[in-house]
């Protein structure tokens, strides 16, 4: 698979908005660095911020930093983190390509899961990493960013691998559900799931909104294209036309809209 550099996709930032993008992170960064808004500054070793492209089209958030994040001051640089670069690596991207950010930026006490006051006292600063940043995607890496950011409460199996355009922080954009890459580590089967769905990240990027269209006529029914397939996997998603034009598409009733 070719390169997916940010200049090969459509609507790149400029070397100017890049470079202020670049300056208003490490702003808003070192404004953190001693932050005290919650109970987390109490154990940790580091404030993770977040890294990659300032200006980068598609930006992962996970729950928040572990052991080694804590220590390094860089999300994900554990396990967790080497399967996210192999994920990204199969579908034509790098570290540098994207951002990579968390829901809360201090570690919790043995990983535990963050509380609601937590989340609440650390998340305005994650959108205002999108307000800057601007992604074309958000990939939320587990249930605690999917909750945040899609907005929803279904659970990550009936999420993932599905899509909702969102506007987060102002910025027009499309929520891309996913494991979190620690649930693959020790089961092959969600490895298999991240997979395919990182398939369907590089459609979703290279075809923004229209992935998300249902097709008309039978177009792109079942052929990898974004399209969906009936139950019985034939395509035929449609329902029949009065005016006897094409199929009309089936109103969507999930609170993610399907591929």
């Amino acid at each position: 698979m070719p390169s997916a550099n940010l200049e090969s996709m459509d609507d790149h930032a400029t070397s100017s908005e890049v470079a202020e993008a670049k300056q208003a992170l490490r702003v808003l960064e070192d404004s953190l660095r001693d932050c005290s808004r919650c109970g987390l500054c109490k154990g940790r070793s580091q404030m993770v911020f977040g890294a990659g492209h300032p200006r980068a089209q598609l930006l992962f958030v996970g729950e928040g930093p572990g052991f080694h994040e804590d220590r390094q001051g860089v999300p994900f640089v554990g396990q967790a983190g080497k399967l996210l670069n192999e994920l990204l690596e199969g579908i034509g991207l790098t570290r540098s390509d994207v951002y990579i950010g968390n829901v809360v930026k201090c570690r919790p006490p043995e990983n535990r899961d963050p509380t609601p006051d937590e989340i609440a006292a650390c998340s305005p600063f994650l959108m205002e990493q999108i307000a800057i940043i601007r992604p074309r995607v958000v990939c939320t890496l587990g249930r605690f960013a999917t909750k945040l950011l899609a907005d929803t409460n279904l659970s990550m199996t009936a999420v993932r691998g599905k899509a909702k355009a969102r506007e987060l922080a102002g910025v027009d954009t499309i929520v891309f559900p996913v494991f979190h890459p620690a649930a693959a580590l020790y089961t092959p089967a969600n490895r298999r799931v991240l997979v395919e769905d990182f398939a369907k990240l590089r459609r979703l990027l290279d075809r923004g909104l229209e992935a998300l269209n249902p097709p008309v006529s039978g177009e792109g029914a079942g052929d990898g294209s974004g399209g969906e397939k009936s139950d019985d996997g034939s395509g035929d998603v449609g329902s029949p036309n009065p005016s006897g034009g094409p199929r009309l598409p089936v109103p969507r009733t999930e609170q993610l809209p399907l591929w």
